[in-house]
């Protein structure tokens, strides 16, 4: 008999706990109001355009190419030297 005791209430503290916390987290889910609050996501990132390297091919992103003669671009200062020659 004791154990069944034991055993509803540890039922009725586990039900008690989790209702508890389940209305804290929905709580904070929401603005002092209790609605939603409206969180904008992280816009993705741009898009860059891809080059490859006029020396070894690689390809990076525009914006990270070193410009060299001729309008070719490079990958790094080294490969841009390299080209110059």
């Amino acid at each position: 008999m004791k154990f069944i005791l034991l055993a509803a209430l540890l039922a009725l503290l586990w039900l008690w706990r989790g209702s508890r916390h389940g209305v804290h987290g929905a709580a904070s889910r929401h603005g002092p109001d209790g609605a939603a609050s409206r969180h904008r996501a992280p816009a993705p990132p741009r898009l860059q355009m891809m080059v490859r390297c006029a020396d070894c091919g690689v390809h990076l992103p525009r914006s990270d190419a070193l410009p060299g003669p001729g309008g070719r671009l490079y990958c790094c200062a080294e490969h841009r030297q390299r080209g110059e020659r």
